[in-house]
């Protein structure tokens, strides 16, 4: 084996030794930002078009009308007799409820009319012209944080060819910013950096580790832009399921070089590869109703757009300039770093005089999604947490109300959930109420008449048709869209397939809805009384779930299930029948979740809820899959890794920070742990054996420690194998 010192490292001026891996450092300052004080916007122009005003004020009357109406209704069904208590809150509720049901409704409404007449993007980005050529420097940022590092070098490598394949590939530089906390995934995401930077020969593209992932996301980005910022004009953001290609990417730069005041650009991105029922539901859902939606919300948002944390352009003078991140005050989890960074980094810009844009129809946009609802319902938790944070950013001076408007859109998506429960069991209790408690007829005071507690059952059917129209009728809206689509129909494997699959989905997303009611009200009062949800890793397989582990977390939804069915049943059969689509999801709550982590059989891919990007999948997409198939498996013992790869323990010895040494007298805790059962080993393997996993990163992060570590003699076992 070579010694360590077999490549001597590049130095600075002062004995600082430079990154192999790294250009130079071209350093950005990026202040923490005010959320109680700021000056007046002097950034940024070209904010949008006049006639937004007329749109919103579209959208808000308009769900002000159906709100109005709606309540109006509820109020004559509650009415009769006189309103109690009970009605009156549940009232209070549904106006509520039924006011962002409508909210949606109006902006799908919009998103329907503007594919329906193909209104010209705002930006000017026309996916069917001429590829443009991109003049300025532009930065792909991939932060990963222990993730199957063969699978996200696999989907970063199909993106940088697919851009080497356009005439402005030299514009672009590559960053892999790691944030990986265990052993064994960082040492193959450096294994498979090299292997990337061999086979690809991708000179532009560079590896950061970060020895701790403070502020997580947001750390990682911003420590990039203190770094490296200066050099770039533009950043996009990827995430580790990312998918782009490489005519989308150009084209974003060269709008970004046209629009000099827009900040940020953020795409629609569209979930692929879904394997398992849930994520192919998901996928479907999102693939046919996602772009009226976001057409919708483009159409009236104009410059003041949100920004959903991956696959966008940023400017990065505006980002370092306006977006850097105050530590919220209090403790965790409403206090410390925001966890939902997207939604506040976009306020911020927005809020120095920089334009926020979406582009909806301008395609090459992909993401993957969670397998199973286990998996959802866990990466939900973290941002159900971040978007409640968001309370805090409310009142931050000068913000657009746009921008507080996507802020308390993001936290009452998750307060709706626990609304939606105390709204049914407020309905519980008023029935209970009519048929346990004797009514008084003649409360204190005069009264000439008695008051009859009553309410009224047709009417409160017409009610619950109207409000479920508003959640269908969107989705319908789409597949009349999808008629107008003749080739993007055929994709879809056809109209009648379609329609079925809009059908079956609304069915099945109808009973897991309640399940997802109960998680999300769970999370909410485990926020409220202080539990921190952390930030586990997104798991990307198949979606298989110990049935054990199935049981155990769906035993809630269903106890509430069969809580509410025989509460409904001592009332009476028509509240039993009424209240059937909740009680069922609740109930069945388990089998549905072991069917939907199901997998089809490989290599036949079903015809019910297929979409353009599985019957005829996008070359990214196909090369993507075809290296991460090739993937070779995980590292087990990063130790015995570097100890047999004298190439790849000096990449990783470069790779360590320059400026990583400690402060003399301080104690790293795992470190000195790591000392003490090294010493105490006779050999390699037993001191790899003593080590955990925080012990060995420790390690992994000394150059002292790990060549002391690697010096030691190796058993016979060992030797034969190497």
């Amino acid at each position: 084996m070579d010694t360590l010192t077999s490549h001597p490292p590049e130095l600075l001026p002062g004995g600082r030794r430079r990154d192999r891996f790294l250009p130079p450092e071209s350093r950005l300052d990026m202040p923490t930002q005010s959320l109680r004080d700021f000056r007046r916007p002097t950034s940024g122009h070209e904010i949008g078009p006049k006639s937004v005003i007329l749109r919103r004020a579209y959208i808000f009357i308009g769900t002000a009308a159906l709100t109005l109406g709606g309540c109006y209704q509820m109020y004559q069904v509650l009415q009769v007799g006189g309103i109690t208590t009970l009605e009156a809150t549940v009232l209070v509720l549904f106006v509520l409820l039924f006011a962002w049901i409508a909210f949606s409704f109006t902006s799908s409404l919009a998103g329907f009319f503007v594919l329906l007449f193909r209104k010209r993007d705002e930006l000017e980005i026309d996916a069917s012209a001429p590829l443009p050529q991109v003049r300025s420097r532009n930065a792909m940022l991939l932060p990963t944080y222990n993730e199957d590092p063969y699978r996200v070098m696999a989907r970063l490598r199909a993106i940088y060819e697919s851009v080497g394949k356009t005439a402005s590939a030299r514009q672009f530089d590559w960053y892999v910013l790691s944030d990986t906390t265990d052993p064994s995934l960082w040492i193959a995401e450096e294994k498979c950096f090299l292997q990337l930077r061999r086979e690809a020969g991708a000179d532009r593209l560079f590896y950061r580790h970060r020895p701790a992932n403070t502020a997580r996301k947001s750390g990682n980005i911003e420590d990039w832009v203190k770094r490296f910022g200066g050099s770039y004009d533009h950043m996009i953001i990827l995430d580790a399921d990312s998918l782009m290609t490489g005519d989308t990417i150009v084209r974003l730069a060269a709008a970004m070089e046209r629009h000099p005041g827009v900040a940020l650009i953020q795409t629609l991105p569209i979930t692929v590869n879904a394997r398992t029922l849930f994520a192919r539901l998901q996928q479907f859902a999102g693939r046919l109703y996602g772009p009226l939606i976001a057409a919708g919300i483009a159409w009236w948002h104009g410059s003041e757009g949100n920004y959903w944390g991956h696959n966008a352009i940023i400017r990065v003078r505006a980002f370092a300039q306006d977006a850097g991140l105050p530590e919220l005050r209090g403790r965790k989890p409403f206090g410390g770093h925001i966890l939902s960074h997207d939604f506040v980094e976009a306020a911020l810009m927005r809020r120095a005089g920089w334009a926020v844009h979406m582009a909806p129809a301008l395609g090459g946009s992909f993401e993957e999604c969670p397998p199973s609802l286990l998996d959802f319902a866990a990466r939900d938790r973290r941002w159900c947490q971040g978007n409640l944070q968001h309370l805090a950013v409310l009142p931050a001076r000068r913000l657009h109300w746009v921008s507080r408007l996507h802020l308390l859109t993001g936290i009452g998506s998750y307060l709706t959930a626990p609304l939606w429960l105390i709204f049914l069991a407020f309905g519980i209790l008023i029935s209970l109420q009519a048929q346990f408690v004797r009514p008084e007829y003649f409360p204190k005071g005069f009264s000439l008449f008695p008051q009859w507690p009553a309410q009224d059952p047709v009417l409160a059917a017409w009610v619950f048709l109207a409000t479920m129209g508003l959640l269908i009728v969107p989705k319908l809206l789409a597949f009349l869209l999808l008629l107008t689509q003749r080739e993007n129909r055929k994709l879809f494997g056809g109209g009648f397939i379609a329609l079925a699959g809009i059908f079956i989905e609304t069915l099945l997303s109808g009973l897991i809805a309640p399940v997802m009611m109960v998680f999300q009200s769970t999370a909410v009062g485990e926020i409220l009384l202080g539990r921190d949800a952390g930030w586990q890793v997104q798991r990307r397989d198949d979606g298989g779930v110990p049935r054990g582990e199935t049981v155990r977390r769906y035993t809630l939804p269903t106890l509430f299930g069969i809580v509410m069915a025989i509460t409904a049943y001592v009332v009476s059969w028509p509240l039993l029948l009424w209240m059937a689509p909740v009680i069922g999801g609740l109930l069945l709550a388990i089998p549905i979740a072991l069917l939907s982590s199901t997998t089809g059989r490989p290599g036949r891919p079903p015809r019910l809820f297929a979409t353009p990007e599985q019957t005829s999948p996008p070359d990214v997409l196909v090369r993507a899959n075809q290296l991460a198939a090739a993937s070779q498996a995980a590292i087990n013992s990063p130790l015995l890794e570097l100890h047999n790869d004298a190439g790849l323990l000096q990449a990783h010895l470069d790779n360590l920070p320059v400026d990583g040494r400690r402060a003399r007298g301080q104690v790293n805790l795992h470190l000195a742990v790591a000392r003490a059962k090294i010493e105490d080993a006779e050999n390699l393997e037993e001191a790899i054996q003593f080590l955990k996993q925080r012990e060995t990163f420790a390690v992994l992060n000394s150059p002292a420690m790990l060549g002391a570590l690697l010096e030691m003699p190796v058993s016979a076992a060992e030797q034969a194998h190497t």
